[in-house]
């Protein structure tokens, strides 16, 4: 079927042979019927078989576009989150060393015992104090709960920074054995301070040293309330 000569039906020609009962051109009828259920199927085709397809295809696309701008975004969170991490590990490093939790206490409670009788020293006072907080720096430190009771003062919305744990002690023995105490516990993986040191000579026992002294860790608020 040549498709030009549908192109060269004057539509008001046809109307008018149809009005007049013109049905004697069959020719005409045909090609204009043919043309028509042509142009009727490929509209079906188109849009029950062709239209879906491209819709799937456009909705495909959308969400792989999609999903490229998300990993895009989610690649620059990544590198935000590293850059943040690797400015806080110095203060994690720095937290974790100094902070102490109620297991790590009774550990060093453990240690000062057993690296005194492994250089040959006597133990003969060994006590841990009650927690001390400590607040804010326009806020004053404040005892224990107990202590805060019985004074009567007022410490509602003070927020506690960390807590101090003392911890007092009384060793005997080698003036170079109790050095060597104090080196091994220096090497302990958290910080611990000391806050006093006193030693004196017994003079009954030769060569024999009494060191009277309190050393203090510091722990988190959540820990010691």
């Amino acid at each position: 079927m040549n498709l030009d000569n549908l192109k060269n039906i004057d539509v008001n020609d046809l109307f008018n042979k149809l009005k007049s009962g013109g049905f004697g051109d069959k020719k005409l009828l045909i090609k204009f019927g043919i043309g028509f259920v042509a142009v009727l199927i490929f509209l079906i085709i188109y849009y029950v078989f062709v239209s879906p397809k491209v819709a799937a295809q456009e909705e495909k696309l959308r969400i792989m576009n999609e999903n490229k701008e998300k990993i895009i975004e989610f690649n620059n969170n990544i590198g935000t989150l590293k850059d943040a991490v690797t400015n806080l590990e110095p203060d994690y490093e720095k937290n974790s060393k100094l902070f102490h939790s109620k297991k790590e206490v009774e550990d060093l409670y453990q240690n000062i015992s057993k690296f005194a009788l492994l250089n040959g020293l006597s133990i003969v006072n060994l006590k841990k104090s009650e927690p001390k907080a400590v607040n804010g720096p326009n806020q004053t430190s404040s005892e224990n709960n107990s202590e805060q009771n019985s004074s009567g003062e007022n410490n509602e919305g003070l927020q506690v920074l960390y807590y101090e744990i003392p911890v007092e002690y009384e060793i005997r023995g080698n003036f170079l054995s109790y050095l060597k105490f104090r080196r091994a516990l220096s090497k302990s993986s958290k910080v611990i301070n000391y806050d006093k040191e006193e030693i004196t000579t017994i003079k009954e026992i030769q060569g024999q040293i009494l060191s009277k002294g309190t050393i203090s860790i510091v722990g988190l608020p959540n820990e010691y309330k």
